[in-house]
């Protein structure tokens, strides 16, 4: 019995419920973090989204066990190694499915309508989509854009198209660094274990890495233009004093540019030299220097907005 547990919890990627971080970010970026009916909204909707997404990975483990079982590392999961049996992976995957869509339509109904989304769009990329060139790619980054929304549909709150953006950016960025890290990984059998890889070059990778790297940055950098006010802040009286008002209009967003420029390089390193990548998670959950500049990130992007803005 214990294995059986292990192997569902395993089969459930808990360690990837970190993306569901992002439903935060229309949150925090509206300025309502410190409300605690909001907080705590977003919280519960980013619970749901956990289950709808470990939903999806019993459906896609189902699916894909065959060719999992060619690949390195993913030969080793539950479903494909033979630890959790197909007909529990069934039943766990039917009773996922309707109770996080039972719990999501209480909480909102467009952010019920949100999961479902993600749920047929999974499913057609466990099934079909996965199998299409470049569509493969905007379906994994379709899945983090839906995230970023979700957070905003729960709250009833604006996304900026400076942000939409960013996530577009940033979510093409880690789909292509994912597929980048396949090739290095699997070498001469990528086209077996992924149809896909075969028709993705590795010069023109690195060409899309470096397209999305650099979209990345430039449309962070214009977002952080554009939360700038006219007046500066007034928290900050004393030292406004004191200050031009060259440094007092409220552009103070912009010091969290390097921290990113380093996140993007750090990332893009950490592919090519050591071939991580093909797990975002688990590139930032392991790699010390990353997680420092996100966290370094999130508690600057916090100061600013709740502190000095």
């Amino acid at each position: 019995m214990d294995k059986v547990f292990w192997a569902v919890i395993k089969t459930a990627r808990p360690q990837r419920w970190v993306r569901n971080l992002s439903l935060f970010a229309a949150l925090t970026f509206s300025g309502q973090l410190l409300e605690p009916a909001l907080f705590w909204r977003v919280a519960a909707a980013a619970a749901i989204f956990s289950l709808v997404s470990s939903t999806v990975y019993f459906f896609n483990d189902l699916i894909d066990a065959p060719l999992d079982r060619k690949h390195p590392f993913k030969m080793k999961r539950p479903i494909a190694s033979g630890a959790l049996q197909a007909p529990v992976a069934v039943f766990l995957t039917t009773i996922g499915f309707f109770v996080s869509l039972v719990l999501a339509i209480k909480l909102s109904y467009f952010f019920f309508v949100a999961c479902l989304a993600y749920f047929v769009l999974q499913a057609a990329y466990s099934l079909k989509l996965k199998h299409i060139e470049i569509i493969d790619l905007l379906v994994i980054a379709t899945g983090f854009i839906l995230r970023a929304y979700s957070g905003a549909l729960v709250i009833d709150s604006h996304i900026s198209v400076w942000f939409l953006l960013c996530v577009i950016a940033v979510s093409m960025l880690l789909a292509v660094g994912k597929r980048r890290a396949e090739l290095s990984l699997l070498a001469e059998k990528a086209s077996e274990v992924r149809a896909t890889l075969g028709g993705y070059p590795e010069h023109l990778m690195d060409v899309w890495v470096g397209m999305f790297g650099t979209m990345t940055i430039l449309s962070y950098i214009l977002f952080t233009f554009q939360q700038q006010f006219d007046e500066p802040s007034r928290r900050l009286i004393p030292l406004l004093l004191i200050l031009p008002r060259a440094l007092t209009v409220q552009k103070w967003l912009m010091i969290t540019i390097p921290v990113v420029i380093y996140g993007v390089m750090r990332y893009l390193q950490l592919i090519y030299k050591k071939g991580q990548g093909e797990a975002p998670e688990r590139v930032l959950l392991t790699d010390a220097p990353l997680l420092i500049s996100v966290v370094l990130w999130g508690f600057l992007s916090v100061v600013v907005l709740y502190v000095i803005g």
